[in-house]
């Protein structure tokens, strides 16, 4: 099932669980997990994207060792909410992992690369560990945001 509202999401996982946060790029699929009571986001980390099969293997491993409920995926909308080439493989990307059997959240991501970035700038981060932290730090903020939406 996969969601664009928070409720029906939420409505899926009557005992709650673990969620996990998907922010995915090209190149890199950020992830980041949730406690089972939904109340802190925490990075968890970054995979390298490959053919959808081995990435697929690499998600269903990570869920099952996490034993997560639930999944929310970042939807790159651009800036006036209409989808973007960008969008529309997101919505693949999550129509090809309806088959793991998982509630889906589709979560509006706008700002969540930008807000971290920022971050990261603010902490003086250098450039080489910015690259290695963004993606799975915009997947917590991406998550937490949904999370936060829930409660």
């Amino acid at each position: 099932m996969i969601s664009a509202s928070t409720l029906d999401f939420r409505d899926a996982l009557p005992d709650r669980g673990r969620l996990a946060g998907l922010d995915v790029g090209t190149r890199t699929i950020g992830v980041a997990l949730c406690d089972a009571g939904w109340t802190i986001a925490s990075p968890a980390e970054t995979i390298l994207r490959a053919k959808f099969s081995v990435d697929a293997a690499k998600l269903r491993a990570l869920v099952a060792a996490q034993l997560v409920k639930g999944l929310v995926i970042g939807l790159p909308l651009n800036l006036d909410g209409t989808d973007s080439p960008r969008t529309q493989s997101v919505r693949a990307f999550a129509r090809n992992v309806e088959p793991f059997g998982l509630p889906i959240l589709l979560w509006d991501e706008r700002w969540s690369t930008q807000a971290v970035t920022r971050t990261l700038l603010d902490a003086d981060a250098s450039r080489a560990r910015r690259a290695e932290l963004v993606d799975k730090l915009a997947a917590a903020y991406i998550l937490q945001g949904a999370i936060d939406a829930m409660i």
